[in-house]
């Protein structure tokens, strides 16, 4: 009994001893768990967090993470993208500067385009200054002739056609349209001069001098139907080379501003020859000359009339205006002829004018036309 009463009283010593011992060790160890639970918060404490929807949640901010992760590869392809600003490859557009190198070289290609410059690979035609020295040795500023003179000289003339009748075709052929224009003109100048000097000084029957006076052309019969010339071996006559070229052929109507009528209302005849290179500046010179004179066009409003040369008569010069200064926009009280011969005006005169035949209210009269002979050797 004495052991059994010695092991229970240790027994419950013991016990009692535990007992006091298991409060201040629970306290101990709560708080060092609460330090490893603050420090697994911290870190990822799946067993805990799971349970908890809201723990759950913040464990979904790692799971942005990966995209910011993503974000990352996002920004890689704008960094690809800078690269790619070899979009400055609107440098590209400076690729403009190379297609402006390309433009340069089409600069450099244009000379070639131009035809003056494949123009100047053919020698310039020479053929026109034949003429030259009839016009300026025979022929004054006011576009008189010295018909006295020339007749001394008349081999000088007859030359000058010899020159247009050995004129090769296949070399003619080969000239631009102004030069062809241009040797039509001087080869019906030339021979009117030839014409004129074959009948100089002119003989006048008495019955006509009273229609036509003692110096008129107009004694001359036949002077556009009769009197042959050859050219280029082909014969023709004055009014042949009107109706085939000027008419048919090159339908240029100043042409019948320049061609030699060898009388005082006529367009004046030019002391030079007409050449190709500077024929339009010679015809439109040529027109505003004659256009400008008293023979070719004036202006009376004190008597509501507009004078005009009888060059420009339909039965004469007038219908070939048509097929270029034609209209019907104005001057609609007036015959088609007349119509195309002041719009054609219209374009040589001043602007007071030009309004005046627009909206005026006025008739058109036809210059008498005078067949003498403008002859320089009869002035005083």
């Amino acid at each position: 009994m004495a052991k059994y009463t010695i092991f229970w009283a240790s027994f419950l010593i013991i016990l009692g001893f535990f007992a006091s011992c298991s409060p201040t060790e629970s306290e101990a160890l709560e708080p060092e768990k609460t330090e490893v639970t603050e420090q697994e918060w911290a870190m990822p404490a799946p067993v805990q967090i799971k349970p908890n929807e809201p723990m759950y949640v913040q464990a979904e901010s790692p799971v942005i993470e990966p995209n910011i992760a993503e974000t990352i590869p996002a920004e890689l392809p704008q960094a690809e993208v800078t690269p790619v600003e070899p979009n400055s490859v609107e440098a590209d557009p400076n690729e403009p500067d190379i297609i402006e190198a390309n433009d340069v070289k089409a600069a450099v290609i244009e000379p070639n385009i131009i035809e003056p410059e494949s123009t100047q690979l053919r020698p310039k035609v020479t053929f026109h200054d034949k003429c030259a020295d009839i016009f300026s040795q025979f022929v004054d500023a006011d576009g008189l002739v010295d018909y006295m003179e020339l007749r001394r000289k008349r081999l000088q003339l007859k030359d000058v056609l010899d020159e247009f009748d050995m004129l090769d075709p296949n070399e003619y052929r080969s000239w631009p349209r102004d030069d062809k224009i241009a040797f039509w003109i001087n080869a019906y100048n030339i021979q009117m001069l030839n014409i004129i000097i074959q009948n100089y000084p002119i003989e006048a029957s008495r019955w006509l001098t009273i229609f036509y006076g003692p110096y008129s052309i107009r004694h001359i019969k036949g002077i556009w139907t009769d009197y042959k010339f050859m050219v280029m071996d082909e014969e023709f006559t004055l009014s042949e080379v009107e109706q085939r070229f000027f008419r048919k052929t090159f339908d240029d109507p100043r042409v019948f501003l320049a061609i030699f009528q060898a009388s005082l209302s006529g367009p004046p005849l030019r002391n030079e020859p007409y050449y190709g290179d500077k024929l339009e500046e010679q015809l439109e010179e040529q027109t505003k000359r004659f256009l400008s004179s008293p023979n070719g066009f004036r202006i009376a409003k004190d008597e509501q009339t507009v004078y005009v040369s009888a060059i420009f008569q339909p039965t004469w010069h007038g219908k070939d205006f048509i097929s270029k200064f034609g209209t019907g926009k104005k001057f609609k009280d007036q015959q088609p002829a007349i119509r195309a011969a002041l719009n054609f005006i219209s374009n040589y005169i001043p602007e007071h004018d030009v309004s005046f035949l627009e909206v005026g209210n006025y008739s058109v009269k036809h210059i008498k036309y005078d067949w003498t002979l403008n002859d320089n050797s009869r002035r005083p």
